[in-house]
């Protein structure tokens, strides 16, 4: 049996280029590879239809919707090494990018198609499919112009911690050898850990002040409460994403659950404050750290996400500038005029394409939304385009810096956006009750979807890159993903709604869509918007963004739970700490790439056992030990933490030049 080479990625593949240095990725950009072949085609699509199902079925039953990147990169290795296809790497990453789209789709769809059912208005299954399909090409099509941007000109700037997890996967899958082996050990160590978390609960998934008798107290009286995730996945996050990111997302984090909300009790806590007129009668003060925040202080995270998007674009207008200038100069081209052939590695869907792509694609919108039954006339699907057109093309750009920087895109809280504006807007042309319930939500299943695509197929494009796929054939073959996990998840959501429901007992969770309907039932019927808590958010990003800091990532971090922050704070401080202990830069670098290695394989098998996880939830295998759990789960969950911590520190800080 002939013995695989040692593969890796360049040393200057997740940091910032030297003036003069140029990447160059594992595939030679001037060879030919396999890429797209019946194989990787097939493959891709049973992926698709297989992880859609999954994802929807779980994402609506148990209210979790798991990443599907990872979990099918490691089956992909794994069929390609059995059946001993030629080009495997270069036909995986087709594999991975056609696969990746069910997860995005499932989000897309199920955050907001759902909450249709739940208010009591109609909906069928063309209206669920054409929300979902549009709203995926939009995504791909408003996202290409920018690849080049995200990919290659902010090489080393973004850390893209899942792109860098499924492409270690991926290599270390090619190549055995050492890579594979650390690969493989911290993907065990890290997949039976956050499984054994998960199914039987030997410790607690979170660890809360609120163990100790004063934390409490504290939590009660004043409000003050701190969480951290134990889960090996996260913190393996926070190792890629690295010190600084992780910092400024802290930072958020801390100003709301440090600051914002134990002021709000000192100032409000005997007042009922409804800024959405929903009828809330609860007291501020009588209410618990994490209820004020999902209420209230949340609200300001989803302003500061919205402002630091604008703002994004508004810097990067020489980018939009340049993908607009560019479509211009091929109009104006002459046909058969000879122009230089850009490298593989470089090709992408001409732009003239794109723009045809985006002009038929809003007409399609304009058509669904008019003659489709979504609204009442010409008027209001001309407003219902404008709001999907320019909501989809700001928060793009906005969903794939998120996924460049830490991983998980804000998808839901700019979804929660774009039912607000889209309920009012509607309200304003005279849409309103059931009607526009449903047309609201459809609108935001297309925006959701969009923005959901752009996010995932951004990580795909940075893995093509640093490989060296064709991003051209990523592309195009990004459409048929799309399609088929629109057809399986609308299929798979109609049956789960006539096996279970979406409302009464024993209906289905979903936490996402009941969300989205507890904010546009009143917006629908004379309610409001937090405005102030937005308006809060927005001038907090301005602030930062005149300091220049950073304002993106700290609104992330004042929009997601805090048991998810800190760990990415304490990974970054490992992966900074490892890299600098030696005086040798080489061994540093070398003991950087193996952490990013073991940090790999916790995300790769978290991901992969969340999974099974999941499954034998969503079967009632009960295997949870909730006494043990209640009584003792949370006081002993520092230590295994502190145990794989102190794994990665000891592993890494082993390793001495390559």
């Amino acid at each position: 049996m002939e013995e695989k080479k040692q593969v890796s990625l360049p040393e200057n593949a997740q940091r910032e280029l030297r003036p003069g240095e140029e990447y160059k990725p594992l595939l030679d950009p001037k060879g030919t590879f396999k890429e797209v072949t019946p194989y990787s085609v097939a493959i891709g699509v049973l992926m698709v239809i297989l992880f859609s199902a999954a994802a929807a079925y779980l994402g609506l039953k148990v209210g979790q919707v798991f990443e599907a990147a990872i979990p099918i990169a490691i089956i992909a290795v794994g069929l390609t090494s059995v059946l001993g296809q030629k080009d495997g790497l270069s036909q995986n990453v087709i594999i991975q990018s056609i696969g990746g789209c069910s997860g995005a789709v499932v989000a897309g769809a199920i955050f907001t198609l759902p909450a249709i059912y739940i208010l009591g208005v109609e909906v069928n299954f063309w209206q669920m499919f054409l929300s979902s399909l549009l709203g995926g090409v939009l995504g791909i099509l408003f996202l290409i112009p920018f690849r080049k941007y995200f990919v290659s000109e902010m090489h080393g700037k973004y850390p893209f911690p899942e792109a860098t997890a499924t492409t270690q996967v991926l290599v270390s899958g090619e190549s055995g050898g050492n890579s594979a082996k650390t690969l493989v050990i911290s993907g065990l160590i890290g997949g039976l850990y956050d499984f054994v978390v998960a199914t039987f609960g030997a410790w607690s998934e979170t660890v809360s002040t609120t163990v100790m008798g004063w934390g409490a107290a504290l939590a009660d009286k004043a409000k003050v409460v701190l969480k951290l995730n134990t889960g090996a996945a996260v913190l393996g996050l926070g190792y890629i994403i690295g010190l600084k990111y992780a910092f400024i997302i802290c930072c958020g984090s801390l100003l709301v659950w440090l600051v914002i909300i134990p002021l709000m009790n000192v100032f409000w806590g005997g007042q009922v404050i409804d800024l959405m007129h929903t009828g809330l009668t609860q007291t501020i003060g009588s209410m618990s750290p994490d209820e004020i925040f999902r209420t209230y202080a949340r609200h300001i995270g989803i302003g500061g996400i919205a402002t630091a998007g604008v703002i994004g674009i508004i810097k990067s207008f020489g980018v939009i500038k340049s993908a607009a200038g560019l479509a211009v100069n091929e109009f104006r081209r002459k046909p058969g005029a000879q122009t230089e052939k850009p490298l593989r590695t470089q090709e992408d869907i001409p732009m003239k394409t794109i723009l045809f792509g985006i002009v038929i694609a809003l007409l399609a919108i304009f058509a669904f939304f008019a003659f489709g039954g979504v609204v009442d006339n010409i008027w209001q699907a001309l407003v219902g385009l404008v709001i999907v057109a320019v909501i989809s093309f700001l928060f793009t750009t906005v969903a794939a810096n998120a996924i460049a920087i830490v991983g998980s895109n804000p998808v839901s809280g700019m979804t929660l956006m774009t039912l607000i504006i889209a309920s009012l807007i509607l309200v304003a042309v005279g849409l309103k009750g059931n009607a526009g319930m449903a047309a609201a939500l459809i609108i935001g299943g297309v925006v959701c979807t969009a923005l959901s695509v752009a996010g995932s197929f951004i990580t795909d494009l940075k893995i093509g890159y640093w490989i060296g796929s064709t991003p051209r054939k990523q592309e195009g073959w990004k459409f048929l993903g799309v399609a088929v996990s629109a057809v399986t998840v609308c299929g798979v959501m109609l049956v789960l709604n006539k096996t279970y429901g979406f409302t009464g007992e024993g209906a289905l969770v979903a936490p996402q869509a009941n969300a989205m309907a507890a904010v546009i039932q009143p917006m629908m019927n004379g309610g409001g918007a937090p405005w102030l808590l937005y308006g809060i958010g927005a001038a907090i990003a301005i602030v930062l963004t005149l300091c220049k800091v950073p304002a993106l990532p700290f609104a992330l971090g004042m929009f997601i739970p805090i048991d998810l922050n800190l760990p990415l704070l304490v990974g970054g401080a490992i992966s900074w700490y490892v890299s600098t202990r030696s005086k040798d830069a080489a061994v540093n670098a070398a003991r950087q790439e193996k952490g990013t290695l073991i940090a790999s394989g916790f995300i790769a098998g978290g991901a992969l056992m969340g999974v099974v996880s999941a499954i034998l939830r969503f079967a009632n295998v009960d295997l949870f030990m909730t006494e043990w759990n209640a009584a003792y789960g949370e006081a002993v969950a520092i230590l295994p933490f502190l145990a794989i911590a102190a794994y990665m520190i000891v592993s890494s800080l082993k390793t001495e030049k390559k």
